[in-house]
């Protein structure tokens, strides 16, 4: 079985890899890299529409489904669990909604094994001793990349046997929002900027800050949507007909307990899902001011101004999903759209925030100096 999915990954690995190949653009290792990251926000969409599908069981195991590679040969596992539980979490969709997602995931595992390779190839290649190579080919971070998407998979493989338990689930959901910095981190240590004026350096505590901010409201995104409490809260500005409604945020933010349940094993109380909710809601706002006032301040700083932009576009359109959701009970499309929007914020506070260190620098620096300075 661990040799077909290994199969299984690289033979989907292989489409991007061959992409990368084929195309004309001279430095492959950028394009690979790129390439990564949006693979990588393809797989933060689908591993939320997974999670918003109740699919993270639909095979209650892990690596396979039912001890096999693909829910194919799984059929009958699959077909008695449904008859012993038809509104349970397994069903032939749902294995293979979990199922594409692990896929795809292994498919990143392949492509970042390949980053590290073509690193170390071409770093080695640049010189003979260290102090002669070329640093933009350094693979200390394509390698620290590889812990990284090794941690996620653990995380991964805990979310399932761990049965959902919230707080797995929310790491799971934070360290896949990491590995999409960090490949963008390295995306734009290899590709070549506009002039960053000076006064950019000014952003870069405050840019710092926010994606700090941002990370806490992920947190609690990740919170709100493990403990299936999108819903906790009717009506917008209010919550419940409340400013401040009746909470339980003791249980609500009890971190290590089950699915469902209190850390005494009860029944989670409908309150502390109010709590929960409500706290990601207000918590918003804060995100929304402090990520618009940066935005505004590159609006007026050459080199930022296009990042600024999408920053203010980027917000705007996921406060607007996120009330949407609310009054539309949910839907799945407006949901994943809100993870989605989450993902493209903190790819352009990393990209911000890399210009903002390179900041008055970027015109008259060659990719290698950038990379020693980054």
């Amino acid at each position: 079985m661990l040799i077909q999915l290994a199969i299984i990954g690289l033979l989907i690995a292989l489409l991007p890899l061959s992409t990368v190949w084929a195309s004309r653009d001279a430095n492959k290792y950028r394009k690979l890299i790129w390439v990564t990251v949006f693979l990588t926000f393809d797989l933060i969409m689908f591993g939320a529409f997974t999670r918003l599908t109740d699919s993270g069981l639909g095979c209650p195991d892990w690596p396979g489904c039912y001890g096999h590679a693909n829910p194919f040969q799984a059929h009958e596992e699959i077909s008695a669990a449904e008859a012993a539980m038809p509104t349970g979490p397994v069903t032939v969709m749902k294995a293979w909604i979990e199922m594409i997602h692990r896929y795809l995931a292994m498919s990143i595992g392949v492509l970042i094994i390949a980053l590290v390779i073509v690193a170390w190839r071409n770093w080695r290649a640049s010189g003979r001793t260290a102090p002669q190579r070329d640093p933009a080919f350094a693979p200390w971070l394509p390698m620290a990349l590889l812990g990284f998407v090794c941690l996620q998979g653990a995380f991964g493989a805990w979310t399932v046997t761990m049965k959902l338990q919230p707080i797995i689930v929310t790491l799971h959901l934070l360290l896949g929002m990491g590995l999409l910095a960090m490949l963008t981190w390295l995306g734009a240590r290899q590709s070549t900027h506009s002039p960053v004026a000076p006064e950019a350096s000014a952003l870069r505590r405050l840019g710092v800050a926010t994606a700090a901010v941002l990370a806490v409201q992920l947190a609690l995104g990740g919170w709100v949507s493990t403990n299936y409490a999108a819903l906790a809260c009717t009506g917008f500005p209010l919550c419940n007909g409340a400013l401040v409604p009746s909470m339980d945020l003791a249980n609500g933010f009890t971190l290590w307990r089950e699915l469902g349940r209190t850390a005494s094993g009860e029944f989670l109380p409908f309150p502390a899902l109010v709590a929960v909710h409500w706290v990601h809601r207000v918590f918003a706002f804060v995100v929304v001011a402090l990520v618009a006032w940066v935005g505004h301040k590159a609006l007026r700083i050459e080199g930022l101004r296009k990042t600024g932009r999408w920053l203010l576009i980027v917000v705007a359109v996921q406060f607007a999903t996120g009330v949407s959701t609310v009054f539309l009970e949910w839907p799945l499309a407006l949901a994943v759209a809100h993870n989605g929007g989450a993902a493209l914020l903190v790819l352009l506070l990393t990209m911000l925030n890399y210009k903002a260190r390179i900041s008055g620098r970027a015109g008259s620096m060659s990719t290698a100096e950038q990379v020693a300075t980054a």
